[in-house]
């Protein structure tokens, strides 16, 4: 293989495209599946206390991110998806786009293989990028919305073909797409909803664990937590005072 085809002969041919093509129900497949696997991958270091999951997930999160931007034919997550989708109607989407996407979580993946399984070292932010790219799995699993492929859009002069769910192709919505002002209001309530009750949840009530603690103080700022920490001392002190006094 040399540089070129490396480079352009990505993805698979399909008779009716002119462009190199990859299935995008595997893609969405093998996102829900590193994304399912990354949600057990935290309940069970949370449960369990064990970060030996967490490193051998993150080692095949990078080595299979490798794979999809070599080949995706060999990339493990999207072979699994590709198991579980035989079955159904193949949608093609551009494969160069979705190996800039690839590429993307490739980049993420990188430092994470460093700060988690060569030298564990955890901190908030650190803990964010791992939030982000779990949410970018679960945007491509649930929605077929791949934000990379949407940066690459960004980026090329002309217009990538074949995207996921059609975006790139300028169309009107159909009547079913559209919201009538009811469905707007529980939406955007629904929205607002999830947001503020896991802020109050995560902001108000007692920590129990050394993650819910760490997600706590992330969640507070500066001011809250030194109040918080004012009124635990005077509990402490009440209590202290309170044992003397009996």
């Amino acid at each position: 293989m040399n540089l070129q085809s490396f480079l352009w002969e990505y993805g698979a041919k399909v008779p009716g495209y002119d462009i190199r093509v990859v299935n995008e129900r595997e893609a969405r497949a093998g996102a829900g599946i590193l994304g399912m696997l990354g949600m057990i991958v935290i309940f069970v270091g949370i449960g369990f206390n064990h970060i030996i999951v967490a490193r051998v997930y993150l080692a095949f999160l990078f080595l299979d991110f490798t794979a999809r931007i070599i080949n995706p034919a060999y990339s493990p997550s999207l072979l699994l998806g590709k198991f579980f989708v035989q079955n159904q109607k193949p949608e093609y989407v551009g494969a160069l786009q979705k190996r800039f996407a690839w590429t993307l979580g490739w980049l993420i993946s990188l430092p994470m293989l460093w700060w988690f399984v060569i030298h564990w070292d955890i901190n908030f932010y650190k803990v964010l990028i791992c939030v982000l790219c779990l949410l970018l799995t679960f945007l491509e699993s649930a929605f077929s919305i791949c934000v990379g492929c949407m940066i690459y859009k960004a980026i090329v002069k002309d217009d990538p073909q074949h995207c996921p769910g059609g975006v790139c192709e300028i169309r009107k919505k159909e009547p079913i797409q559209m919201f009538s002002p009811v469905q707007k209001a529980i939406t955007a309530l629904t929205m607002i909803g999830l947001v503020a009750g896991t802020y109050l949840f995560l902001a108000y009530q007692e920590p129990k664990t050394f993650f819910g603690e760490f997600l706590h103080e992330a969640v507070l700022t500066k001011t809250q937590l030194e109040k918080e920490k004012d009124e635990a001392y005077q509990r402490a002190l009440e209590e202290e005072f309170g044992e003397d006094d009996e």
